[in-house]
């Protein structure tokens, strides 16, 4: 079989749409019965977490040449799980859900344990390093209004930090961590004292956060809301002063069409005095590619598009899948990006059809979708 890695057709200019350049994506064999929460692939070799509103995370294995996929674990819980991520080694997945339990899933024995609890539903796990001595840790954030971190042999939290408001995502990197509220609240942890919140501010966009992800360098976030738009944000003053911005995607206008401008009926909608619509959707998933520090949004319009935050620039956007995408991710080397076809509740629970898919596509990137443009 030929790499999937090479074999996606290629177009003479790489920020449009040729509509042709999913046709080679590879789908995982199967997938999760109901709605699909996170994706998260390891940080050590191909391996995928996939968590899911059917109570359980998958782990499958893939063939980074063929594209070629098969199952090699599952751990289930008691209620829908919303977040798993992989230890830095790749030894264990760490997951919570609406059960509000973090559990710790360990690769070689296949065993999974309970090792904390929330008062409320668990909406984000990570797996972080604390303190001078890079101390393993498992964060966990819940509409509990808690941030709570857990060293996997003791049942009580090492910390319970209070947050202003209900977690509804969070991401790390490098020593920094970000927690995205309700209320449009964010706190920022500087990971060497993760015992208090260095910093408490508002998001710069006006409606409901959706999603956060780190840089890669942990210098800063980009953040997403439900009203399509993305904000570049530094935890630096003077950087962010600079280089923040934010900018719209994932929206239709009057007379729009093709990629990027999704028209099913999840969106959001203005209207006009003249009663001309805009369509507005949101941005579900933030990804941020591990070796050029470019990035990639996805939607509630069945979209994703590739960016370059430097240049302000888009530098890819893909045909509709026709499903919204609720959470993506790249692999270690960039190579795979992985997506979600499934329903990620925006248009409530009448938007919930049997026949809606429940998909994990793993597409190829080329490097002229997603490295950065070289300055004319």
């Amino acid at each position: 079989m030929s790499s999937f890695l090479t074999n996606s057709s290629s177009t003479t200019t790489p920020s449009a749409s040729t509509g042709q350049e999913l046709i080679n994506d590879i789908t995982l064999n199967n997938p999760p019965e109901d709605s699909i929460s996170d994706l998260s692939f390891s940080p050590q070799q191909d391996l995928l977490a996939v968590a899911s509103w059917d109570k359980k995370v998958r782990i499958y294995e893939i063939d980074s040449n063929s594209g070629q996929n098969q199952g090699r674990a599952l751990f289930e819980h008691d209620g829908p799980v919303l977040s798993a991520r992989w230890s830095p080694d790749g030894t264990r997945v760490c997951s919570g859900g609406t059960d509000k339990q973090v559990k710790l899933f360990d690769l070689a024995s296949q065993q999974s344990t309970t090792i904390g609890m929330h008062d409320a539903p668990v909406r984000a796990v990570r797996y972080v390093e604390c303190g001078p001595t890079n101390t393993p840790i498992v964060v966990s954030g819940s509409w509990d209004k808690t941030l709570r971190y857990w060293d996997t042999r003791s049942p009580q939290p090492v910390t319970t930090l209070q947050l202003q408001e209900r977690v509804y995502s969070m991401d790390s990197s490098q020593k920094l961590l970000v927690v995205a509220c309700a209320e449009r609240q964010i706190s920022i942890i500087d990971l060497n004292q993760p015992q208090q919140v260095f910093k408490n501010t508002m998001s710069p966009l006006k409606w409901q956060t959706r999603s956060v992800c780190c840089y890669p360098q942990g210098n800063g976030f980009a953040i997403g809301s439900i009203e399509g738009r993305c904000a570049i944000q530094y935890i630096d003053d003077n950087e962010q002063s600079k280089l923040g911005f934010s900018f719209r995607c994932h929206r239709k206008t009057p007379g729009q069409g093709g990629p990027g401008n999704g028209t099913n009926s999840s969106a959001l909608r203005s209207a006009s005095a003249n009663s001309n619509e805009s369509h507005i959707y949101a941005v579900n998933s933030i990804s941020f590619h591990p070796i050029y520090g470019t990035f990639s949004t996805a939607g509630s319009d069945g979209t994703f598009c590739f960016w370059d935050k430097d240049a302000k620039q888009r530098l890819k956007a893909f045909p509709m899948v026709n499903a919204t995408i609720p959470a993506t991710c790249f692999n270690k080397s960039g190579a795979i990006f992985a997506y979600a076809m499934s329903y990620d509740w925006s248009q409530g629970f009448q938007g919930n059809r049997a026949d809606y898919p429940n998909v994990v596509k793993l597409h190829g990137c080329k490097d002229e979708e997603i490295k950065q443009k070289k300055k004319r």
